[in-house]
């Protein structure tokens, strides 16, 4: 009787243990509440279009969406790339920066791939901003990742 007690105790003590751990990881997410609140409205673009759009109409009714809320964004923002102390000719342009330090970059894929993984780091690299938000509409659910540099 005694060992099946500590036995259920161990596992509450394991569980509640994760459930900690767990919570703090929660709290301590990087711009919890804006990022909740950005793919909260990605959410309620892709719930009114759907996918199968081309990913320029999606960028626009999220356009519209920001604006209409009143959450600060900027599209196609540019960022220069420094190489060996030399600006490239070449810029590249983020799909959104919103409230002005999350990289929001839009997808219309059938899979996020590696590539779109690495193509949001490089933007949080050369922007020097910490999050991004990689969205795909291309499927019956919409699907994002949460990148932290």
């Amino acid at each position: 009787m005694i060992a099946t007690d500590t036995r259920i105790f161990s596992n509450r003590f394991v569980i509640n243990r994760a459930l900690v751990a767990y919570l703090n990881m929660e709290s301590n997410l990087i711009y919890r509440e804006e990022s909740y609140r950005v793919i909260g409205k990605c959410m309620e673009v892709h719930n009114e279009l759907g996918h199968g759009f081309l990913e320029i109409v999606y960028k626009d009714a999220l356009e519209l969406v920001f604006r209409q809320d009143g959450i600060p964004y900027e599209r196609e923002k540019p960022y220069e790339v420094l190489f060996r102390g030399v600006l490239l000719p070449h810029k590249f342009y983020a799909d959104f920066v919103v409230e002005g330090k999350i990289i929001l970059e839009v997808k219309c894929v059938s899979a996020l791939t590696d590539e779109h993984i690495a193509q949001t780091i490089n933007y949080l690299k050369v922007s020097g901003n910490k999050l991004g938000l990689l969205v795909n509409f291309g499927r019956g659910k919409m699907e994002y990742k949460r990148l932290v540099y």
